[in-house]
């Protein structure tokens, strides 16, 4: 007698969204639903990824590492921006010098690189989990619920260690939960490499989390309290044999700068106790960004509330015992969702220093409970799906039309006047005004009306699968327009890379020096934009202190660096005429010498 699937385990209850059971199936099957998943990743991250320069200071800050890892040959621990280590362990900055090694540079594209596939493999590895214990639909579903919600959405495109951490603490979580449902038998050898990749991502943080989230999920499920303590302790012993290899080298090279560096970053962070502020933010900062981070989708979770009969839910009722029977109700799949989400939430509004990043481990998971939450809502309250719809629709074609009428001189002319006569605002609208360039630049364009008419067409259905392929089609084509061609225009003219193409053509080469005044012990400015542009040539004049050489300096800080240097005569040889996206000061390029040497 065949056995019944995993999915179809799980008793039916009467709040099934709480319990992140499953409601129904596709026709799909796992192998095609795998497949069609890879085609939407490499469609919504791939096609458009290197279009967007470089325009806050983080991704060349990381970008800069790896271009001085190709440059010097140190993989160890390199210097960049002339005096700096680099901030965080080297795997991501290891992986983008890898993908620019073909190319022999270090560019956009293969800076963003391994954001894109982290978050490729984080999904297809949560597809993989819940496929055959949920259903493909569900698998699906949830899959790409977490890719078009706009925190990981933008944290797959972005040059930064965020994506990779998240990838692999998810990945870890999900290898050794397997692990423990197939008996522990073995040694869980990719989950061990997740944990070391984490590790060597952002430190100890990156193995010891999804370890203690196993721990309290070894207790819940009934092991004595040793048992899974032991077996984090064993774990996380081979987790660490290839970081702890790279921190003797790096500590080798580095000496006691590496380690106070280490210091800091690991200990006295966790403990708001940094040298400089670094994002501090209340408790409940991340909660609230953990709404903002799944727009559009929070709009439906917050319609579902008016429609949750709350009397009967066990959730808000809130007799003890209540509660304690909803959670023995859920099997283990739900229960380690839960744990999952619930110890790393808790665990990250604990120190002083919070970014809404920090939470996108936790995204897979609240993509699960959505995904069964869009299922009920689709069963149950159609109505509340199809009005969801239609304002996701609506918007879809505002985008599209507000970029057609821009093309009529007329209201370009009075968008200027409304925008001011800022130079940066100007760019602004005429880069929204130029065509698309290519085939896939007009197909982005194009796609949420190509959505909305889809969604025409279909809006009278009541087939459960079609409401909730909408939910996410038309955030799908909207990430698709914006990436594929409004975010280039817009965000382009921001970038540095301009001004560094000019200093370039007047300095082709040699090294350049900056000078800032809010630089703090421990938190150095530097113009990472343009010195990632210019092949990490420029340094900060105080670690050289030449007799003469080029400056680059913002608008408020030449005062002070003549005051600080009266022996130096300072000439201005262009004025940029740019705000920085690094630290929004206007730019001037300047040409220094001793006095003595100076020219009448």
């Amino acid at each position: 007698m065949p056995s019944e699937p995993l999915h179809a385990r799980s008793p039916k209850r009467r709040f099934p969204f709480l319990s992140l059971s499953a409601l129904s199936e596709a026709s799909l099957s796992q192998a095609q639903g795998f497949a069609l998943l890879a085609l939407v990743c490499l469609v919504s991250l791939f096609l458009f990824m290197g279009d967007t320069l470089f325009n806050t200071r983080g991704e060349p800050r990381e970008a800069v590492v790896a271009l001085s890892m190709l440059q010097d040959g140190n993989w160890i621990l390199p210097v960049n921006n002339g005096v700096d280590l680099a901030y965080k362990p080297p795997l991501l900055h290891w992986l983008v010098a890898l993908c620019s090694l073909p190319l022999g540079e270090v560019t956009e594209l293969t800076a963003r690189m391994p954001s894109a596939l982290a978050l490729s493999g984080m999904l297809l590895g949560l597809y993989a989990f819940l496929a055959p214990r949920r259903g493909v639909h569900t698998a699906l579903l949830a899959s790409v619920l977490t890719l078009t919600c706009f925190e990981v959405h933008r944290a797959g495109l972005t040059c930064r260690v965020d994506m990779l951490l998240a990838a692999l603490t998810v990945g870890a979580l999900l290898l050794l939960y397997v692990w423990h449902e197939r008996g522990r038998r073995g040694v869980p050898w990719w989950a061990v490499l997740c944990l070391s990749g984490a590790f060597l991502t952002k430190g100890p943080v990156g193995a010891a989390l999804p370890l203690a989230v196993m721990v309290v999920y070894g207790w819940c499920q009934g092991a004595p309290w040793w048992r899974p303590v032991l077996t984090a302790c064993w774990i996380g012993a081979l987790a660490c044999v290839l970081p702890v290899a790279w921190y003797v080298a790096a500590w080798q090279q580095g000496g006691e700068r590496f380690v106070a560096l280490v210091y800091e970053e690991n200990v006295l962070r966790l403990l708001g106790k940094m040298s400089y502020a670094s994002h501090i933010n209340p408790w409940y900062y991340h909660p609230i960004m953990l709404l903002a981070g799944w727009v559009p989708y929070t709009l439906l979770a917050v319609g579902a509330l008016f429609v949750v009969k709350w009397r009967s839910c066990p959730l808000t009722t809130c007799p003890w015992h209540r509660l304690r029977d909803w959670w023995r109700s859920l099997d283990s799949v739900e229960r380690f969702s839960w744990l999952a989400f619930g110890i790393i939430l808790v665990f990250y509004c604990i120190p002083k220093s919070k970014r809404s990043v920090y939470l996108l481990p936790v995204y897979p998971f609240v993509g699960y409970g959505m995904a069964c939450l869009c299922k009920w809502l689709a069963h149950e309250h159609a109505r509340l799906v199809r009005g969801y719809v239609w304002l996701l629709a609506v918007l879809a074609v505002l985008l599209t039309s507000m970029w057609g009428l821009l093309q009529v001189d007329a209201v370009a002319a009075v968008v200027l006047q409304h925008a001011g006569q800022k130079a940066q605002n100007v760019a602004f609208v005429e880069a929204l005004r130029s065509w698309p360039q290519g085939v896939m630049a007009w197909v982005a364009v194009l796609m949420p009306v190509v959505a909305f008419v889809a969604w025409v067409r279909h809006r009278r259905t009541h087939h459960p699968h079609m409401l909730c392929a909408m939910v996410v089609a038309l955030p799908l084509s909207l990430h698709l327009a914006l990436d594929g061609y409004y975010l280039p225009r817009m965000l382009n003219v921001k970038s540095d890379y301009y001004c560094a193409q000019r200093i370039k053509q007047m300095v082709p080469e040699g090294r350049i020096y900056s000078f800032r005044t809010d630089v703090t012990p421990g938190n150095p400015m530097h113009p990472f934009t343009i010195n990632f542009y210019l092949g990490d040539r420029i340094a900060p004049y105080e670690a050289f202190r030449p007799a003469e050489g080029y400056l680059l300096a913002g608008d408020a800080d030449i005062d002070a660096f003549k005051e600080r240097y009266p022996q130096l005569a300072t000439i201005e040889v262009m004025d940029l005429q740019h705000k920085s996206c690094d630290d929004r000061k206007m730019l001037h390029f300047y040409r220094f010498t001793t006095l003595s040497t100076a020219q009448p």
